[in-house]
């Protein structure tokens, strides 16, 4: 039997443990940028989109990226040398990173095992401080600063992908 995923109470602690600062805001649930866009008024920082995302030979995969980039899947796999990616479900991406739909979070990466799930970070996010994530749960908000940001995701076993992802959004011409 897994273990229960970690909540956001757990979360926190694992980040103070970690000596990682973070500020943490609650609001309405949201699950869309969009919703996001909505109420977050001027909160500060960085705000991502998180996409969990299933390569066509089963291999998992978060990509962590700035909410406005429009980034093709077919391109991003190309660039990690990926076989084709598709959506992950939800109910897989609860049973690898503990979180359901519209949490999706790099802070689920304390639920994700290294060997089932590989990080993707946007570089351009990394240079702004600071990011904004949902904890686990998606009715709050925190801010962290981007190099804590990869200190949590080493402490979780994870060595992550850092791309360009700009030139992956521009047409092939």
């Amino acid at each position: 039997m897994l273990p229960a995923p970690a909540t956001p109470e757990t979360l926190f602690a694992r980040l103070q443990q970690l000596g990682i600062a973070s500020r943490t805001y609650t609001h309405p649930p949201v699950f869309t940028v969009a919703e996001a866009v909505a109420l977050r008024g001027t909160l500060p920082g960085g705000h991502t989109k998180n996409l969990f995302l299933k390569d066509k030979k089963g291999g998992l995969w978060l990509a962590v990226m700035l909410e406005e980039r429009r980034t093709d899947l077919k391109r991003l796999a190309d660039a990690l040398g990926a076989p084709r990616f598709s959506f992950g479900s939800g109910e897989l991406l609860y049973e690898v990173l503990g979180v359901r739909p519209g949490s999706v979070t790099p802070f689920a990466l304390v639920n994700g095992a290294p060997d089932r799930i590989a990080v993707v970070l946007d570089r351009a996010m990394l240079a702004i401080d600071p990011l904004n994530f949902h904890p686990l749960a998606n009715d709050r908000t925190t801010a962290i600063a981007p190099g804590d940001l990869l200190r949590f995701i080493a402490a979780c076993g994870h060595v992550p992908h850092i791309l360009d992802l700009d030139p992956l959004e521009r047409p092939a011409g």
